[in-house]
């Protein structure tokens, strides 16, 4: 019996290995993108923007706009307010409220971006529902929660080093999402399932109190 040629076979199958390779990593990189503008909206915005004005990564023909030199000028003057806003007391606060429903559009728009070209546009907003707009919103959602818990135990003191801190993740998630994007798409898999843990708990809580104390 004749073994088949190894070298064959691997040629035989890179154009059908290769598409869909090719959509795993954009799915990584709008993972990554979508689930930082949990933290803030427009840091992701602005990173894929500057790398695309680079040709770091490359947009589908819909979303060109994004690297234009106004949408960077846009999304970083954007970006310089929110960060600013989220170091003023009770504003961050307000900021987190507003943020939630954008966020959740960022996301959406951040993976339909990123993803490739060959994918039909329904399944390409589809995923950027479910993957961009669920992980942001679920990010945005924890960061809220963290927050309001900051502002109760500390009295809004400790605030500021939450945002500094949410404002590192972003940037960070970012950029080494572009070059790591399999690796950051991991350890956002586990940052959302610890959000969505605490969050569900927390829900939980909220609902059960009431009934808890009617009974008493």
């Amino acid at each position: 019996m004749e073994l088949p040629n190894i070298s064959n076979v691997i040629s035989e199958n890179i154009p059908n290995l290769l598409p869909q390779s090719k959509l795993l990593l954009s799915l990584a990189l709008g993972l990554g993108l979508s689930a930082s503008s949990g933290f803030r909206v427009f840091v992701p915005l602005l990173v894929a923007s500057i790398a695309s004005k680079l040709g770091i990564i490359h947009l589908g023909e819909s979303f060109q706009w994004m690297g234009s030199t106004t949408a960077i000028v846009a999304f970083a003057t954007a970006t310089v307010l929110e960060i600013g806003g989220y170091y003023i007391p009770f504003v961050d606060n307000i900021l987190d409220t507003i943020t939630t429903p954008t966020s959740v559009i960022a996301g959406t728009l951040l993976t339909a971006s990123v993803l490739t070209p060959e994918l039909d546009p329904m399944l390409k907003w589809g995923l950027g529902i479910i993957v961009g707009g669920g992980s942001a919103g679920i990010v945005q959602a924890g960061t809220a929660l963290t927050r309001a818990t900051s502002s109760v135990a500390t009295a809004g003191v400790g605030n500021p080093v939450v945002a500094t801190t949410e404002h590192g993740l972003s940037f960070a998630g970012s950029i080494l999402s572009i070059f790591m994007p399999f690796i950051i798409a991991a350890i956002i898999c586990i940052v959302l399932f610890v959000f969505l843990f605490f969050l569900i708990r927390y829900f939980k809580k909220r609902i059960y109190k009431p009934k808890a104390t009617l009974s008493a």
